[in-house]
This record gives C-alpha cells, structure tokens and sequence, in this order.
C-alpha cells in the first residue's frame, strides 16, 4: 500500500511497521522523510521541555497503554511487538492486520477522546494529525527497533531499564 499526506507512506503487504505519533504542539516532524532525520526529530521529543506532556500524567499513560493493547488483543488491528509510551509521543512495532491509517484512526482516536475527557477537554486535538512510519526490512532491523523503542524511556531519563517502565511493552511488572 502507498500513499501520500505531507509524508510519504509505503506499506508491503506483510511487513511489520514502526509508527510514531505524537502530541499535538510538539516539535514538527514534517522534515522527517529519512531516518537520519527521524532519529534527530526524536531526539529532540525526548529532551524537549516546551509543548504538551499529557501522557506524563499516569491516569493518561495508561490510558494510551490499554487502548495500544486492545488494538491487538481485543480488535485484531495489528500484532503489537513492542511499544512505549512516552510523555509526549509513542512508538509502536506492529504488524498490521489491516490498513495503516485504520490503525491510527482506531488508537489516536480512540486514545484522543478518552484523554481529553480525563483532562477536562473538548473539541481541541489531542494527536498530530500525521504519522511517521518505517516498514522494517531485516530480522536485524526489526530486533534493533524493538531495542530502541524499549530504551526510549532509559534514554530519557524516565527509567533505570526497560523492564521497570510501566508504559511499555518490556514493563516487567
């Protein structure tokens, strides 16, 4: 599958893919077309201390965490790998069961009005409208992105490991 909004998207039929969304009023990731310019961009979401942090707030987190896991478990979207969810953005390696954007339809959706009540909002987006996503091409890849996306939160300062991160798929407890 292809397609094109401000990225391009390209999905091979069996192919797991990397996605990550984020707040919206975070850093732009418009320039991310390569992933030189992803790895930078993400860098910069986890350092950045200016735009929303909603998902810091565990009532939120949580929140995000479920509906990631009932896209798998409970409506068959998608066979989740690994995912984090961060204070201002989310990884997730999936694969896909059905079209992408019916994916981020259900998760961002979904996440968004149950986020926004708990915060006490309504009719202001909660996501960026657009997504990255990267369709993983080697075993070593795919073994590589779930390591990265696992150490997102000890790269940021946010846990000591992995497995002591409750928003994630390598949260031990």
């Amino acid at each position: 599958m292809e397609y094109y909004r401000n990225l391009p998207h390209f999905h091979p039929d069996g192919a797991s893919l990397f996605v990550t969304f984020r707040l919206h009023g975070t850093l732009p990731m418009a320039t991310c077309r390569n992933g030189a310019a992803f790895a930078t961009a993400d860098g910069e979401l986890e350092r950045t201390t200016s735009g929303p942090d909603w998902l810091k707030q565990p009532e939120i987190a949580e929140c995000v965490t479920e509906i990631i896991r009932q896209g798998d478990k409970v409506r068959d979207l998608y066979r989740l790998l690994a995912f984090v969810v961060m204070p201002n953005h989310v990884h997730m390696l999936i694969d896909p069961e059905t079209t992408l954007p019916q994916i981020t339809h259900y998760v961002k959706g979904v996440s968004a009005r149950q986020a926004n009540g708990l915060l006490g909002r309504t009719g202001q987006p909660f996501w960026q409208d657009e997504s990255f996503d990267h369709w993983v091409r080697t075993k070593k890849e795919r073994s590589n992105i779930i390591r990265y996306i696992e150490f997102n939160p000890v790269r940021a300062n946010l846990a000591a490991e992995p497995g002591s991160y409750r928003y994630s798929s390598a949260f031990a407890g």
